[in-house]
């Protein structure tokens, strides 16, 4: 994961050690491709992918422990912890030396295919394997290396992800080894060929405000995701360390439903574990094994993601704008747009056309402290609006007291 400290990606290793690079970052995805957008779908098995970053202990009973708290994918597994998984009902990124151990400017592709190759007859048919973790955070000099596995992955275990997730747009041309992020993305995309795309953002700062930028990365993946036809995913932060503060639960519906709400098909959380070094604190986990009540936040956010998410896989991404003041990268309604209007207070709104042709509205208040009442005028007169309820997934009125957001929340809208 990047971290502005100027370090090298943090060494670490699920609640006690971590030695492994920290250039890993979240599973997965299920992607049915459509050619204009981001549906997503990985056979019959679709899932919304909602991951615990971190490489997970060989324990039945964190597993269990992941899928109550409403998350559906482990990241990362050893091929012995498997059963585990599949046990608890998760899907797991498979980390392995034979698809992430390698000098990435220099791959020799005869021996990758070996190591690759025995990795997927040990692995490839379990019915937990969701991908496998290739590289976090990579330069673009690594993208040739990371092309040639990649290949491979896909080609011996057709349908599963290698896992590779990119750096946010704070990250330096030094870093990213391009002179922009779009060209960066692009690169990637051109080089590596991927089924979808992870990028990390911590946005949260200590001092209460939001990165600058936030928004404008959301802006740019979509945009990515839409030109290449690919599902994409955020990576958001769960952990207070260096100079970012502490999640409230505000803070994590905020950073979850704006991701939805630009499209996002997966969410990944940084971190799940707590590392044992630095300032490193409030982890759904804490170093001493602990639930702490980011915990229990992350559960609600994330059991409401899950009702939600048989309607969201059905969904692309048609429009993105603001109300109040307009962060960078991102604009005001338009002629187009299905909101003309949200109360007197600072939302945003996500315009989608379902499957099966019906509209959609995604409606995000985006203050972090207080709830608002976000009452919708819509451009043209609705027949019918309903909301689907976070809590049953079943759609139902939207007016009177479900019209209240509180602090980051956000209501999916079916507007008919």
């Amino acid at each position: 994961m990047y971290k502005d400290s100027g370090c090298s990606p943090l060494q670490r290793r699920a609640g006690t050690t971590y030695t492994q690079s920290m250039q890993t970052r979240f599973p997965l995805l299920l992607a049915l491709v459509m050619a204009i957008s981001i549906q997503t779908g990985r056979g019959a098995d679709s899932i919304f992918p909602l991951m615990a970053w971190n490489w997970a202990p060989s324990d039945a009973a964190t597993f269990e422990q992941m899928r109550d708290c409403g998350l559906t994918v482990a990241g990362f597994v050893s091929p012995k912890e498997l059963d585990l998984c599949h046990a608890a009902g998760l899907k797991a990124i498979v980390s392995d030396q034979r698809v992430s151990g390698y000098d990435w400017r220099k791959v020799d592709a005869g021996a990758a295919r070996t190591n690759v190759a025995a990795l997927v007859a040990e692995t490839g048919s379990h019915p937990a394997v969701y991908g496998y973790y290739l590289r976090d955070e990579p330069g673009a000099e690594a993208f040739p290396g990371l092309a040639t596995v990649a290949s491979i992955v896909k080609e011996l275990a057709p349908g599963k992800w290698p896992y590779i997730n990119l750096f946010p747009n704070y990250a330096s041309a030094a870093q990213l080894g391009t002179a922009t992020y779009e060209e960066h993305l692009e690169q990637f995309v051109a080089t590596c060929h991927p089924t979808q795309l992870s990028y990390d953002h911590y946005a949260l700062m200590e001092d209460g405000s939001l990165r600058a930028g936030y928004f404008l990365n959301l802006e740019q993946m979509r945009q990515a995701a839409r030109k290449h036809g690919l599902p994409f995913w955020n990576i958001v932060l769960s952990v207070a360390h260096f100079n970012y503060r502490e999640a409230t639960p505000a803070d994590l519906r905020f950073q979850v439903y704006t991701t939805l709400a630009y499209g996002g098909r997966g969410i990944a959380y940084f971190t799940y574990f707590a590392p044992q070094v630095g300032n490193y604190r409030m982890a759904p986990i804490d170093q001493f094994g602990h639930t702490t009540p980011t915990w229990s936040a992350m559960q609600n956010v994330n059991l409401q993601v899950g009702k939600l998410a048989p309607t969201l896989l059905q969904l692309t991404s048609d429009e993105v704008y603001h109300f109040g003041a307009i962060p960078e990268g991102a604009h005001a309604p338009g002629q187009s747009s299905l909101v003309a209007a949200v109360g007197n207070a600072p939302f945003m709104v996500g315009d989608f056309t379902h499957a099966d042709g019906s509209r959609y509205a995604l409606v995000v208040n985006k203050d972090s402290l207080r709830s608002h009442h976000g009452a919708v005028t819509f451009r043209q007169t609705p027949r019918r609006v309903q909301m689907v309820s976070p809590y049953t997934g079943q759609l139902t009125g939207f007016a009177g007291e479900q019209q209240w957001l509180a602090a980051g929340q956000g209501v999916l809208l079916k507007v008919e």
